[in-house]
C-alpha cells in the first residue's frame, strides 16, 4: 500500500514540474523580430504523414518535447545569456566591490566563486535545448528535398510548396505539402549487353531482375539492379567486370507517364599505348592457390623456408610449417580450375576467422591475361598460441539475494596440428540467500564451482566421409565438451557431470544446424533427505493433513524427515483414516511423486538437433524473424543397447544403469521472433513458443533440467520466475515446472529522450503436465478448454542504451491470472503493490 501511494505521490510532484514548466514563457530568449517554431508537419496529397523517412528530410524541427511541454527548452531559458559579461560588469568592472569581496575571500577565492557561476551557468545551456528559431532558407531547402525524393520513386511531376504561419506571441508553424501526381511506370526494358556470354547469362536469370515491366520507377530498384548483375557476373568468372560497367538510359513519355529503359553493360575498358580500347570479357580460372601460413608484417620480406602441395594447394612457411596442410586447406574454398568467384572468396573468409586460429586474412589475385588464369595468393596470419581470460559477474534470482561469479580461461590454438582449438576453464560463484532449506547462518551460504574443457575442431569428427552431405563451403566444425560441476544451493545440492559431442554448420547464410550426437549428464543429488527443508509449503500441507485426521496432535509437527516420509508411507499404504478418493489422499500422493522426482539422481543420454533461421542483416535491422526448431530425443539408444550393457531392473520395474534409471522422452521445441520496423526507432516485436515433452518406456516424468518453467524477466513479466502454474494451480511449489509451455509476447518499443527507451508490453502463456504421471487435473492440459488458463500479464519498461548492451527494467502486472476463481480472474491483483519488478540485460526477445 505504501509503495503504491509513494508512487502515486511520485506522478503527481512529475505533473507539478511539467506544469511549472509549462507556466514558463517558451520564447524568453527569442528576440523581437524572431519567430520560435513550435510545430512542422508533412502533408501528402492533402494528407497529413508521419512518416519517419518523410520527417527526416526535415532540416528544422521543433524543440523536443515530453507530455507536450518542451522540458529542455525551459531548462535552456534558465540560463542567462550573457552571464559572462554581466559579472564583469557587475564585479570585475567596479573596484570597490571587488575591494568589499576580498576582504571576506582571497582573489583566487572569488575567482573560483565566479568560475563555478559560469560553468553551472553553462551546463544548464549544455543540458536543455536552445529554441529553435525559423529559418526560411532551410524550410526552402526541406521542400526540394521533399521534391526530390519523390522523383526518385517515379513521380516525376511532384510539387512541393511550404506554409509559413506566424503567430502574434512570436511562434510560428510550417506545414509542408507535397503533390505527387501520377506514378510513372517501367513501360519497355531493352538489352544493349557488348559480351554475347554475359548477354546469355543475363537473360538466363532475367527473372530475378530488380526492375520489372509494369514497375513504378524507383532509383532504389535501379541501384539494386547494378549491384545484382555485378554480382552475377563476378561469380561466373568475370573477375575484371564491376558496377561501374552497368548503367541505365532513361526517357520518359510524358504524356503516356512511361519509362522506357535501356540497360547498358559496356565491354571492359582497357588502357593502352594508343588511349583507351574496349574488349570483350573473358571468363578466369584459378590457375594456383598459394597459401603463406605464418605471414606477418614484420616477417614479410623474410625467406621461404618450408613448403608442401597437398590436394592442389601450395603451402608455405617462413619457419617449419606448424599445420597439418589438410586442415588449411579445409578452410580454403577458392580451388584450383574452378571459376573465379567473389562467393568462395568471402565464404574462404568466413570460414578461415571462424577457426578462431588466424586473424582475417588477406587474398590476393594476380591476373594472366594471356591465358585468362589468376593466381590466388592467400596471406594467413597466426593468432598467439595461448591466451588466459578472466570475467566477473554479479548475479541476481530468484534463488539468491545477491551473488558473485566469476571465470577463468585458456584458450590453446592449433592443439594437433590441424588448426584445433582447445578451451579449459573454471567457474566458480558464490551467493547469499535466504531460503528456508539453508540452515546455516553464513552469509555467502550458496556456491557452485567446476571445470569445462572444450575442443572444437574445424572439420566433421566422424569415421564415415560426410563431405558429399556437408562441404567444406558449409564451414562445418565438431565441438567435444566435457564439463563437471558441484552445487551447494536451496538445500538439495548437487553434482553434474556432462559430456558432448556435437556439430555445427551453416548451409546459408542465417540458417545454422547444431546437432548433438551424444550428449550425456549425470546429475547426482547429493543432500535429498533436505528435501521438506527445501521445499518447506509440501512440509506444510503435509503437516497440515496430518493434524486434521489427528494423525499428529494439534500444534504438533511431523519431524523432518523421518516423520513426513513415515506419514507418506502410511497414508499411501492405507493406514490411516484417508481414502484413495479424498482430496488429502490425492495431495499427498502428489507430494510423494514430486519428492520422488526431484530426488531422485537422473542419467540422460540423447540426441538433438537444433536449426536456426535467422533473417537478420545486422546489428541495427529492425524488420527481421528468427525461427528455432529443437528436437531432443533422450534414452532411445540405452533401451536398445541394454542387453549389450547389461542393464539391470530396479524394484520399479525400471531399466538402470550404474544404479540410475536412466530418462527416456522425446522433447520439442519451437520459437518464433518477428520484428516490424515501424520507423527507425519505433518497433513492434513479437514472440511464440512451442514446447512439449513426452516421456515413455523407461520413464514416467521429464528430469527437472529438461523440463519447462513460466515466470520471470524473459518471460511472462507478471510472475517471478517458476512462480506461474502449473495450469489454474495456485503455485504452492516453490519451483513450478512441468512438461508443456505455451507462450506469446508483444512488445512495442519505442524512444524517450537520449538514450532512454520505454515499452509497453503483454505477456500470455503457462506450463501444463501432459502424458505424464501427474494426475491433478487443475495442472493438466486436457485439451482446448485448458486454455482459459493461459495466464495473461501486461506492464511497461523503461531501457538505457549503452551501446554495447541494454540495461531494462520492466513492471508486470497479474492482468489475468488463472490461480484465481473462474469468476475473478481479470484484474484481481492489478496494482503496483502485486506487480512484479524485472531487471534483465538486453531486450526479453
Amino acid at each position: 500500500m505504501n509503495r503504491a501511494f509513494n508512487k502515486f505521490n511520485s506522478c503527481i510532484i512529475l505533473l507539478l514540474v511539467a506544469w511549472l514548466f509549462a507556466s514558463c514563457d517558451a520564447t524568453k530568449r527569442v528576440k523581437a523580430d524572431e519567430f520560435l517554431l513550435t510545430k512542422t508537419g508533412i502533408n501528402i496529397d492533402g494528407k497529413k504523414t508521419n512518416s519517419e523517412t518523410l520527417n527526416s528530410f526535415i532540416t528544422q524541427k521543433e524543440n523536443a518535447r515530453f507530455l507536450g511541454v518542451p522540458i529542455k527548452l525551459h531548462f535552456y531559458n534558465l540560463a542567462h545569456p550573457n552571464l559572462d559579461s554581466v559579472l564583469n560588469e557587475r564585479i570585475y568592472n567596479n573596484p570597490k566591490k571587488v575591494a568589499r569581496k576580498t576582504k571576506l575571500l582571497s582573489r583566487k577565492q572569488l575567482d573560483k566563486q565566479v568560475a563555478s557561476r559560469l560553468a553551472f551557468n553553462k551546463w544548464i545551456k549544455n543540458t536543455g535545448e536552445a529554441p529553435v528559431i525559423v529559418n526560411e532558407a532551410r524550410a526552402e531547402r526541406t521542400t526540394n528535398t521533399l521534391r526530390r525524393y519523390y522523383f526518385s520513386k517515379g513521380w516525376f511531376n511532384a510539387k512541393s510548396t511550404y506554409d509559413l504561419v506566424k503567430n502574434d506571441d512570436q511562434t510560428a508553424q510550417i506545414s509542408y505539402n507535397v503533390e505527387r501526381g501520377q506514378p510513372w511506370l517501367l513501360d519497355t526494358i531493352k538489352l544493349k549487353i557488348g559480351t554475347p556470354a554475359i548477354d546469355s547469362l543475363y537473360r538466363d536469370n532475367i527473372q530475378n531482375a530488380a526492375i520489372q515491366l509494369g514497375q513504378q520507377y524507383d532509383e532504389n530498384n535501379f541501384t539494386a539492379e547494378r549491384k545484382r548483375i555485378s554480382e552475377m557476373v563476378r561469380n561466373a568468372g568475370y573477375y575484371n567486370f564491376g558496377q561501374e560497367y552497368v548503367s541505365f538510359e532513361i526517357d520518359t513519355l510524358e504524356q503516356k507517364g512511361r519509362v522506357l529503359t535501356e540497360l547498358q553493360i559496356q565491354n571492359r575498358s582497357i588502357e593502352g599505348i594508343h588511349g583507351t580500347e574496349r574488349r570483350q570479357f573473358k571468363k578466369y580460372t584459378i590457375k594456383e592457390v598459394n597459401i603463406f601460413t605464418d605471414f606477418g608484417f614484420e616477417t614479410k620480406d623474410s625467406q621461404i623456408t618450408d613448403s608442401v602441395s597437398y590436394n592442389g594447394y601450395n603451402l608455405y612457411s617462413i619457419s617449419k610449417l606448424a599445420y597439418r596442410p589438410k586442415a588449411i586447406t579445409d578452410a580454403i574454398i577458392i580451388a584450383k580450375g574452378n571459376l573465379f568467384s567473389d562467393t568462395d572468396r568471402a565464404n574462404t573468409n568466413r570460414y578461415i576467422s571462424q577457426l578462431r586460429t588466424f586473424r582475417y586474412p588477406s587474398i590476393e589475385y594476380i591476373e594472366n591475361e594471356t591465358d585468362s588464369t589468376l593466381i590466388t595468393n592467400v596471406y594467413l596470419s597466426p593468432r598467439k598460441k595461448y591466451d588466459l581470460g578472466f570475467s566477473f559477474d554479479v548475479l541476481q534470482s530468484n534463488i539468491q539475494t545477491i551473488g558473485f561469479a566469476f571465470s577463468t580461461g585458456l584458450v590453446i590454438r592449433n592443439v594437433f596440428r590441424g588448426a584445433e582449438t582447445l578451451d579449459i576453464s573454471g567457474i566458480g560463484s558464490i551467493g547469499s540467500s535466504r531460503e528456508a532449506g539453508i540452515s546455516n547462518s553464513q552469509f555467502f551460504n550458496i556456491n557452485e564451482f567446476g571445470a569445462n574443457v572444450k575442443l572444437t575442431i574445424p572439420r566433421i569428427f566422424f569415421p564415415i566421409k560426410t563431405e558429399k552431405i556437408i562441404p567444406k563451403f558449409m564451414s562445418p566444425t565438431t565441438r567435444i565438451n566435457l564439463s563437471v560441476t558441484g552445487q551447494t544451493n536451496i538445500g538439495l545440492d548437487k553434482q553434474t557431470l556432462s559430456g558432448i559431442l556435437g556439430y555445427n554448420w551453416f548451409p546459408k547464410q542465417g540458417i545454422t544446424n547444431t546437432l548433438d550426437l551424444f550428449n550425456i549428464q549425470y546429475v547426482r543429488n547429493l543432500n535429498p533427505t533436505n528435501y521438506f527443508d527445501v521445499y518447506s509449503n509440501a512440509f506444510n500441507n503435509l503437516n497440515t493433513i496430518a493434524q486434521d485426521i489427528n494423525y499428529v496432535n494439534p500444534g504438533d509437527e511431523l519431524s523432518k524427515p523421518d516423520g513426513a516420509n513415515l506419514f507418506i508411507d502410511d497414508v499411501l499404504n492405507n493406514n490411516t483414516s484417508l481414502n484413495p478418493s479424498d482430496p488429502e489422499y490425492i495431495e499427498v500422493s502428489n507430494i510423494e511423486q514430486r519428492r520422488v522426482r526431484l530426488t531422485e539422481n537422473n542419467l540422460i543420454v540423447g540426441t538433438s538437433f537444433l536449426y536456426v533461421k535467422d533473417k537478420r542483416t545486422n546489428l541495427f535491422d529492425n524488420n527481421f524473424s528468427i525461427f528455432k526448431m529443437r528436437l531432443e530425443s533422450a534414452g532411445f539408444m540405452l533401451s536398445n543397447l541394454s542387453t549389450i550393457l547389461n542393464t539391470k531392473t530396479s524394484a520399479d520395474g525400471r531399466e538402470e544403469l550404474f544404479g540410475v534409471n536412466y530418462s527416456q522422452y522425446i522433447k520439442t521445441e519451437f520459437d518464433y521472433i518477428k520484428y516490424f520496423g515501424l520507423s527507425s526507432k519505433h518497433t513492434l516485436a513479437f514472440r511464440s513458443y512451442f514446447g512439449i515433452a513426452v516421456p515413455y518406456g523407461n520413464a514416467e516424468n521429464i528430469p527437472f533440467a529438461r523440463s519447462f518453467f513460466a515466470g520471470g524477466p524473459n518471460d511472462n513479466r507478471a510472475w517471478t520466475a517458476y512462480n506461474l502454474g502449473p495450469g489454474s494451480t495456485a503455485s504452492t511449489n516453490e519451483f513450478n515446472e512441468a512438461n508443456l509451455k505455451i507462450h506469446l509476447s508483444t512488445e512495442y518499443r519505442f524512444p524517450l529522450t537520449g538514450s532512454f527507451l520505454g515499452a509497453f508490453f503483454i505477456d500470455a502463456g503457462n506450463i501444463w503436465n501432459v502424458l505424464d504421471d501427474i494426475d491433478d487435473p487443475k495442472a493438466t492440459f486436457t485439451g482446448f478448454n485448458s486454455l482459459k488458463d493461459i495466464a495473461v500479464g501486461t506492464g511497461f519498461g523503461l531501457r538505457y542504451d549503452f551501446n554495447f548492451f541494454i540495461l531494462r527494467g520492466d513492471i508486470g502486472f497479474k492482468t489475468y491470472d488463472p490461480s484465481q476463481p473462474d469468476n475473478n480472474r481479470w484484474f484481481t491483483n492489478y496494482n503496483f503493490a502485486n506487480a512484479v519488478y524485472n531487471i534483465g540485460i538486453n531486450y526479453p526477445f
